[in-house]
């Protein structure tokens, strides 16, 4: 596993943003992890934030794009943040978009924010975690509405490794097959796994046997 990566799982567990318990998801299934992009809140957490998530894209996609793209609410943030650890690392100027969540009718109208997006981009969605993949349905359908553009991928920061909307397949291979472009993610559960389980993080175990018991109880049921 890359250094990065480490380093990344073990920034989300001193952020609190990755949390092991008992959690009621979204989708109503009852989680023994949870991960939350919200509690990124500090200046230092969203630099650092967007320099994992940029050189995870770089890793991934290289320079083969032109925007990156957050979806409502959390996107936003995530866009401009590693837009900025983009040009600070690579020294290359890619542009951020976002969606409004409403469509505006006055001064700055339309439903984007940030860049405008024009026949021929090449453009990364950059999302916080994708459990079903639902969230690809709503954004999908915006970003095609703009032009003719190239979607390269998704990155997101965890990959849950949960079934997707069809319940068989995992939600990024569902969003590979059903879209047509490609989904990955700077970590998976199984590399926090991998990385946490009954090793002590400065004196604390976050993933002893008991908590990979639950875990491995919820994959028997929702694991892709």
């Amino acid at each position: 596993m890359e250094s990065y990566k480490q380093e990344f799982i073990e920034f989300m567990v001193d952020s609190q943003v990755l949390k092991f318990g008992e959690f009621i998801l979204k989708s109503g299934r009852k989680s023994p992890f949870y991960m939350n992009a919200g509690a990124y809140v500090t200046g230092a957490q969203l630099k650092r934030l967007g320099e994992y998530y940029a050189k995870a894209i770089h890793d991934t996609y290289g320079d083969d794009f032109d925007v990156l793209f957050g979806p409502a609410y959390k996107g936003i943030p995530l866009s401009v943040t590693t837009t900025i650890a983009y040009s600070e690392l690579y020294g290359r100027e890619i542009r951020y978009c976002s969606n409004r969540k409403e469509v505006k009718d006055h001064g700055d109208v339309g439903i984007l924010l940030g860049s405008e997006l024009k026949d021929g981009d090449r453009v990364v969605i950059i999302e916080d975690v994708t459990t079903s993949g639902k969230s690809i349905q709503e954004t999908f359908p915006i970003l095609k509405a703009q032009g003719n553009v190239e979607i390269k991928g998704l990155m997101v920061s965890l990959n849950r490794m949960e079934k997707g909307l069809g319940g068989e397949k995992g939600a990024l291979e569902e969003i590979r097959e059903t879209y047509g472009f490609d989904a990955n993610a700077i970590v998976t559960m199984a590399e926090v796994i991998e990385h946490l389980y009954n090793r002590p993080y400065k004196g604390q175990i976050y993933i002893d046997d008991a908590m990979k018991s639950a875990i491995d109880e919820y994959y028997a049921v929702y694991g892709a």
